[in-house]
């Protein structure tokens, strides 16, 4: 079977802003596809790359396995190039970048490594241990309260790399939550916190990508 590589939508009248989205190790989901229908009905040009390319796991274990087995330089590329593209697809400006998990982790990423490209994060439950210096993001970062994936010696070193920088970044924490909180395809789906998050993620990207 042949699964999509990518999403791509827009607002009927033309280009917006420009989204991308940076799926978890669950893939290229319909309600991957569903956020990204809900941000292009607000004027957003939206892009959701298969980060896991063609590959729908059907339980942790396997999105585990399949995760560990991914080659970074590949999913370095694939960034970088569905952020390019997004950019020259969207209206002028830098774009966003809205991740979950190993793809928050992936936006923080690409929040360096394209500076001039990026302009706001937000990431659900996904860290990184780098050096934040020539970043011109603001951040947004949602974390479950407990998490198997993230330790809090991690969550400390980044808020404290982002802080050496001086670069805008507010973290949220969800009492009750457990990671994947944000994603109905997994097993610790919370509506209720959900949809504070997506709703704080709404407002944040209205003042980070106006025009």
């Amino acid at each position: 079977m042949v699964r999509d590589l990518a999403y791509f939508v827009q607002d009927d009248a033309g280009p917006g802003p420009g989204v991308l989205i940076l799926h978890s190790f669950w893939g290229l989901t319909s309600s991957v596809k569903n956020l990204a229908d809900g941000l292009a009905d607000r004027g957003y040009t939206v892009l959701a790359p298969d980060i896991n390319f063609g590959e729908l796991p059907e339980s942790e274990q396997d999105a585990l396995n399949h995760l560990g087995d991914a080659s970074p330089d590949r999913l370095a590329s694939l960034v970088i190039s569905s952020a390019r593209l997004l950019h020259e697809r969207s209206t002028e400006g830098q774009i966003g970048i809205v991740g979950f998990g190993m793809g928050g982790s992936l936006g923080l990423w690409a929040s360096v490594r394209l500076a001039g490209l990026v302009g706001a994060v937000v990431s659900f439950y996904g860290t990184q241990q780098i050096d934040f210096a020539g970043s011109r993001s603001s951040y947004l970062i949602h974390l479950a309260e407990e998490d198997e994936f993230i330790t809090q010696d991690e969550v400390v070193f980044m808020e404290a790399t982002l802080g050496l920088e001086s670069l805008p970044v507010e973290v949220a924490r969800y009492p009750g939550t457990r990671h994947g909180f944000g994603e109905p395809d997994g097993d610790n789906f919370d509506p209720e916190a959900f949809e504070g998050a997506w709703i704080a993620t709404l407002a944040f990207l209205a003042v980070q990508l106006s025009d």
